[in-house]
């Protein structure tokens, strides 16, 4: 049918060849003389065509200024043009090649050859497209599957999440309001390109939610020591510490079930370091400054916060300033100096997500 041939503009501004050319092609192709580069560029704006044959020695503007003029437009620079010309010299050639046609036919050219010649040409950027269709499908598969293992593990920590705090029921919405603490936190951070080495080589979309399981080892903790109605004894704090340790185990045999995975990293130094102090006398394992990854000195603040601003049964929660001044006294010592610099500068955003209590 009609509609289903190849567009082929022809280029020439010798009336003859023009009609020539056309007849050539008709029988295969829809076939447009052109009998001057402007009126190559009015045609453009209304067709596109499939190939263009541009001869290279016009009056005005030669065939090489057109083809420039083409590769700097966007939506025509994937056009593919074949040249046409009398010239039969190497760098004749090799300039039009070097300007982006894709091939070089001299003339008197035969009728059988420039439609062989064509045929390739349009055969194979019908499968230059066709291959960028099929990876963009491939693409478009591989994203919404991805997304939908990213949503899925997602949906297991935030049963996990809610297991904890289902147990631990003096800490409801802990889970949450720390997550959004942290981002808060990894925001200015990145605004202020601080720890900028560090923090860029993170995916924030793995890293968030892997700070849901920072206090998963709790789920291992007895119920008279976790909602114990009282201040812990020394026995029993002895105990409790040991919810870091125990979800750093969890983490690892998950680790070993499954391929190597950036949220499973990043749950990992924060269940095992969020209670560790910048002058190494926190605990599990007592170490300080920048010994504790980056992720465990940030949790830090989060969930000191967190626990400040809450009701706890040994406890009543402290106003939104006495917590920020608390936060801020520890710097140096429980905190990392330069994360309670970027704490004080965003602690009105800490206090209006802990007004949704």
């Amino acid at each position: 049918m009609e509609n289903e041939r190849k567009k082929i503009f022809f280029v020439d501004d010798n009336m003859t060849n023009l009609t020539t050319g056309k007849e050539m092609l008709k029988e295969q192709y829809k076939v447009y003389p052109v009998p001057s580069v402007d009126i190559l560029f009015d045609l453009l704006e209304n067709i596109t065509p499939d190939l263009i044959l541009l001869d290279i020695e016009m009056p005005d503007i030669n065939g090489y200024e057109a083809i420039k003029h083409l590769k700097n437009k966007p939506r025509w620079v994937e056009i593919p043009v074949i040249f046409l010309t009398s010239k039969t010299d190497e760098g004749s050639e090799l300039e039009g090649l070097s300007l982006g046609a894709i091939d070089y036919v001299t003339k008197p050219f035969s009728a059988p050859l420039l439609l062989k010649r064509i045929e390739n040409h349009l055969l194979a950027e019908t499968r230059k497209k066709q291959l960028i269709e099929f990876s963009a499908g491939l693409e478009e598969m591989v994203r919404q599957k991805t997304a939908q293992i990213f949503n899925l593990q997602n949906a297991v920590l935030n049963t996990v999440a809610d297991l904890v705090e289902f147990r631990d029921d003096v800490t409801g919405g802990h889970v949450s309001r720390t997550q959004k603490y942290l981002k808060i936190l990894l925001d200015k951070l990145i605004e202020e390109n601080i720890y900028a080495d560090e923090v860029s080589s993170w995916d924030m979309d793995y890293l968030l939610p892997s700070a849901q399981l920072h206090d998963v080892g709790k789920i291992a903790i007895s119920d008279l020591v976790l909602n114990k109605p009282g201040k812990l004894t020394s026995e029993e704090f002895e105990i409790m510490k040991t919810h870091t340790t125990i979800g750093v185990d969890a983490i690892k045999r998950i680790e070993k079930n499954t391929n190597e995975h950036a949220f499973l990293r990043h749950a990992r130094r924060i269940a095992g370091t969020h209670h560790e102090k910048w002058d190494g006398t926190g605990y599990p394992s007592g170490i300080g400054g920048k010994d504790i990854p980056l992720e465990g000195r940030l949790m830090a603040i989060a969930d000191v916060y967190d626990a400040l601003i809450s009701v706890r049964p040994y406890k009543k929660p402290f106003s939104t300033e006495e917590a920020r001044k608390i936060i801020e006294e520890g710097r140096g010592s429980h905190f990392d100096p330069v994360l309670i610099d970027i704490f004080s500068k965003v602690a009105g955003q800490f206090a209006a997500v802990a007004r949704d209590i």
